[in-house]
């Protein structure tokens, strides 16, 4: 007899990236579930990227603040949820993450150990960094049996955002952009200096495509606003975005791009999510741990004695991970991958 469909509950990440990377568990789960239904437990702020994700069929906001508690919140939430779903999935390892389904009485709940959450959770998992060595991996072996987790062979999907083309067609009108072929650029990195390639670098990179006849835009958030205007300074055909699209409006924007140059960022999960060539630029984290998810990245990384260290800001003062990954060479990577697109 066939399992009977599930009613799932993932209770999902924080930060941009990590929500994409997330989706990967959602494919999987669908896979394995054929039929089930799948909820998503999120920030606010996420919504317009899990409603690019087809295999979530239902989004509950949690509105609490990066850092708050919100007892309030999460109870209210939870009353809402209780017999509305059989499993849920906590993917942060705080204690707060774990509340929501506790209090809403779903009977399977997994997540791995962490904080003190005996209590909350069910099935507790220890978590095997050697096996698994990167943030997807950890995401998608929560949806499956501890066995098959074991080796570490098992299948990573590669996310895949839907695309509003309509919506595109309206934004090249609204921003003015050009029919030249465009390469976006993400100069932000909400973690910290240590993971941004210095915005000299970024404008240097940009004066040389644009002189090869591209479109550079500039994407990010309104804290990135001010570094867009130095990249872009003195380009007519470079376009600062920043802090003027929703998250929603990106999606489309990289996927309408030939190529992206980011840090590792979470837009630089996203480009790679809607099939963007992607050169990604590491400087204080690791592309072991939080690699692009597509088969279309080129990875920078100097992987100095130093590297990787994790910290928001260069522990040695100099961040060389960084300063020594000069524009040049992201100008050879980017016209070499251009010319190889080009190939019959």
């Amino acid at each position: 007899m066939n399992e009977p469909a599930k009613r799932l509950l993932v209770i999902g990440p924080s930060w941009v990236g990590d929500m994409v990377m997330a989706q990967s568990l959602f494919i999987t789960l669908k896979q394995r579930y054929p039929g089930a239904t799948l909820g998503v437990i999120a920030p606010a702020w996420s919504q317009p990227i899990l409603a690019r994700m087809p295999q979530v069929d239902e989004v509950l906001p949690l509105s609490v603040g990066h850092g708050e508690f919100g007892l309030k919140t999460r109870r209210e939430l939870a009353n809402r949820l209780k017999g509305r779903f059989d499993r849920a999935i906590v993917l942060p390892r705080s204690w707060k993450a774990a509340l929501v389904p506790f209090l809403a009485r779903i009977p399977e709940r997994v997540g791995f150990l962490g904080e003190q959450r005996y209590g909350l959770l069910k099935e507790r998992r220890k978590l095997d960094k050697q096996v698994l060595d990167q943030t997807v991996k950890r995401f998608v072996a929560l949806g499956l049996p501890e066995e098959e987790v074991a080796s570490g062979r098992f299948t990573i999907p590669q996310p895949r955002l839907e695309i509003d083309y309509d919506n595109l067609v309206n934004l090249r009108i609204q921003h003015a952009l050009s029919s030249r072929p465009a390469i976006g650029m993400m100069p932000g990195a909400e973690y910290g200096p240590a993971k941004q390639w210095p915005l000299a670098y970024f404008h240097t990179l940009a004066k040389r495509l644009v002189d090869d006849g591209l479109e550079v835009r500039i994407l990010g958030g309104p804290k990135d606003h001010i570094a867009g205007q130095e990249i872009v300074q003195g380009l007519p055909q470079a376009h600062n975005l920043c802090g003027k699209t929703a998250l929603a409006d990106v999606v489309d924007l990289l996927a309408d791009c030939r190529q992206v140059v980011t840090n590792d960022s979470g837009l630089m999960h996203v480009a790679s999510a809607v099939g963007t060539r992607v050169q990604a630029i590491y400087g204080s984290s690791s592309p072991d741990y939080t690699p692009p998810l597509t088969n279309k990245a080129r990875i920078h990384y100097l992987g100095l004695e130093c590297s990787p260290c994790f910290q928001r800001d260069c522990p040695l003062g100099h961040t060389n991970c960084l300063n020594q990954m000069h524009a040049e060479t992201l100008y050879k990577a980017v016209s070499a991958d251009a010319s190889e697109r080009l190939k019959p």
